[in-house]
């Protein structure tokens, strides 16, 4: 009877998402197929997903070790949550979580509490970036978390809380016209301000870009924990973006995030995890050889780091109380040719998004990584990330027909973005 409901629940699951043959001298499994996640029962068994275990380890006899692979590595990085207070509501938006290796997102969900940690009531709101929760009592402070879902509604990241307190309804105007000009003076309402906060490496300076120009900078306390504040903003629509830089100067990639400042509220946003910063001690590896994957990120993590060849690996390593890692990779598995690795960190909860990847080189010879002095700026690299892609035109959209935009901004230097500077950038354009 089990048999028929195993086959039953087979024939009706028609996707496959790996099939390979495992052998050894003792056993051979041959073309296993996997489902991805989900719950199978009955009164005599249950079958869970291989994608949903996230247990680290080997299945072992004294004849065969079984290593399941990139399975025991499904990836999603925890979302950074913006909540901007309104009338009795409040604004929130987050940036899309990144699931690979095993996890897509179906949707996500919005957690509301009044006391911090929760409990939180949960609403589902679709595959989106932003919600504005309703119909909520002006001066008590709300709490938020956004919960990322997979197509089956299983939950596979949560992202850190954040809060707003609503404001009351505005107080319509009254009349009396002769007293006019005084009055509401007293209160500058046409500024707004914003919070970041976050996880960058310990001690490390953190820098703010608001629309590529340098807003602010801090420094990460020794967990790694920072948190910078923006006042006296003009109400608009702003693209700010966060990095940090690691104690052998090297610049991780950038969290870029849109942001509306609303005159007279204060913007949160929280959970901001920077990615970490990762090089190699070899350009080119003699093959089983190992190389050193070693960099910076937040303090006592969790590293996980994927070396891509024909089939990725991966492997698992702790940065210290100084936020440092390193990883010998036996490069025996992999092929002649061409290769790269890259990083994230997990800490509790919270994932940071990958790291820029590296490149190496597996060969007959080693060939030891030299230090190379910054690479010139490319034109059209409007936030500086070294890379010229949608950010920086998204960055420039803003400015277009603009009075007085930056130089970054204004790459041919006439004082104006036009058509000009958008042709320079699709000529710079690396993707």
């Amino acid at each position: 009877m089990r048999g028929k409901i195993l086959l039953a629940i087979f024939l009706l699951v028609p996707v496959l998402l790996s099939a390979q043959t495992y052998s050894s001298d003792n056993f051979q499994v041959t073309a296993p197929a996997v489902y991805p996640g989900g719950y199978s029962s009955s009164d005599t068994f249950k079958l869970t997903g291989v994608i949903s275990q996230f247990a680290i380890g080997t299945s072992t006899i004294t004849s065969f070790s079984l290593f399941p692979g990139f399975l025991y590595f499904p990836f999603v990085s925890t979302p950074t949550v913006t909540a901007t207070a309104g009338a009795q509501q409040v604004a929130l938006s987050w940036t899309a979580a990144d699931a690979s290796t095993g996890w897509s997102v179906g949707q996500y969900s919005v957690g509301q509490a009044t006391v911090t940690g929760g409990p939180y009531t949960f609403t589902n709101v679709g595959n989106v970036l932003s919600s504005t929760p309703t119909g909520l009592t002006a001066g008590t402070p709300y709490y938020f978390v956004i919960r990322v879902l997979d197509a089956l509604n299983n939950t596979i990241a949560t992202s850190t809380e954040v809060s707003a307190t609503p404001t009351a309804p505005a107080s319509p105007p009254t009349g009396g016209g002769s007293s006019g000009g005084g009055g509401g003076g007293q209160v500058n309402y046409a500024t707004g301000g914003i919070n970041f906060s976050g996880r960058a490496y310990p001690r490390s300076t953190i820098t703010v870009l608001k629309d590529a120009q340098v807003a602010a900078t801090s420094i990460a306390d020794a967990a790694s924990n920072f948190y910078v504040s923006l006042s006296t903003l003009s109400a608009g629509n702003y693209f700010f973006s966060v990095y940090s830089e690691d104690n052998q100067g090297n610049r991780s990639s950038l969290v870029t995030f849109p942001v509306s400042v609303t005159a007279g509220v204060v913007t949160n946003v929280a959970g901001i995890f920077i990615a970490p910063t990762l090089a190699v001690d070899k350009s080119q590896v003699r093959k089983g050889d190992d190389i050193a994957i070693f960099g910076q990120t937040t303090a006592q993590a969790e590293v996980t780091i994927q070396v891509n060849s024909d089939e990725p690996y991966f492997a698992k390593t702790p940065s210290d109380a100084n936020g440092v890692y390193l990883y010998n990779f036996d490069t025996a598995p992999l092929e002649y040719g061409d290769h790269s690795t890259k990083s994230k960190a997990a800490k509790g909860t919270e994932i940071s998004s990958y790291s820029a990847a590296v490149p190496f080189v597996v060969g007959n010879t080693s060939i030891f990584a030299v230090l190379t002095k910054k690479k010139a700026p490319i034109r059209g690299d409007v936030n500086g990330d070294g890379r010229v892609n949608l950010v920086d035109f998204s960055i420039s959209a803003y400015w277009y027909n603009r009075s007085s935009p930056s130089k970054n901004v204004d790459i041919n230097g006439d004082g104006k973005v036009n058509l000009v500077d958008f042709s320079i950038m699709a000529f710079n354009w690396t993707g």
